[in-house]
């Protein structure tokens, strides 16, 4: 594929090199002022929504506002990988991109990675992934993209991601600058995998889909639309590790999602 000059250096800013054959290499760019804030996803919600103070334009990504869009899975992948747009890329142990078929017909979207998720490259492991692991399964829903689970159709697959790619210190929260840096591939990963439902767990993935600061509380319980995709919000799972009570409302919103994904098959 050849890229413009204006893309390449869209890319550099953003701290990012992709791979070329030999002969078309670059000499890489150094990383100096922060990138360019990427635009930010359309929402629609069943009510009004206070806006989170984020630094980012309310307005949609789309393919002539990020260098990303032309990207398939595999140079995605390759561009989170070598992402220095941010002083995460510091601290982390690897990137975490994603997991999941890349046809799947469901999407769980994630905060960001923790000490786990970090050493094993992988969103949702630990104790809170075999929690999710659980859930989904009594949906019949599974993460796996193996041969061995060839006998799943997409409507019974899950693929999952973080709003960030790399691990806060510590498992500090992010800061708004690093989920405006971050937020590009999220949203190339939901253009590419055009899901029918979409999860959001815990707060900062529902900052970053919806552009709302509200509790989760407020918000789970109804069907939520994100650049047209209906979005249903719940508990992430550690928090329901620390809060079991609340185990029986994030089943109530999975059910909910299911229903909503059941009825757009029919």
């Amino acid at each position: 594929m050849a890229w413009s000059e204006h893309q390449h250096a869209q890319l550099r800013a953003m701290g990012l090199r992709l791979w070329s054959p030999p002969a078309a290499l670059e000499e890489p760019a150094a990383v100096a002022a922060p990138a360019p804030r990427a635009a930010a996803p359309e929402t629609t919600t069943s009510t009004t929504l206070a806006r989170v103070a984020l630094p980012r334009s309310p307005q949609p990504a789309t393919a002539t506002a990020s260098p990303l869009a032309a990207l398939g899975w595999p140079e995605l992948r390759a561009a989170v990988a070598q992402c220095q747009a941010c002083g995460l890329c510091e601290s982390r142990t690897q990137t975490v991109f994603g997991v999941g078929h890349e046809q799947a017909q469901w999407m769980v979207v994630g905060e960001a990675p923790g000490e786990n998720e970090d050493k094993q490259g992988e969103p949702f492991v630990g104790a809170a992934g075999q929690l999710l692991d659980r859930m989904l399964a009594a949906l019949k829903l599974t993460r796996s993209s193996e041969d061995e689970e060839g006998d799943r159709t997409p409507a019974q697959r899950v693929y999952i991601a973080n709003t960030l790619k790399c691990r806060p210190p510590r498992n500090r929260n992010p800061s708004p600058e690093e989920m405006a840096q971050c937020e590009p591939f999220l949203v190339r990963q939901i253009e590419l995998l055009k899901p029918r439902i979409i999860l959001a767990m815990g707060r900062f993935a529902v900052q970053a889909l919806l552009r709302s600061d509200e509790p989760i509380g407020r918000l789970r319980g109804r069907v939520h639309h994100y650049q047209g995709v209906p979005l249903v919000v719940t508990y992430h799972p550690a928090y329901l590790l620390r809060s079991p009570l609340d185990k029986a409302k994030a089943w109530e919103d999975l059910c909910l999602a299911a229903d909503v994904a059941e009825g757009i098959q029919a």
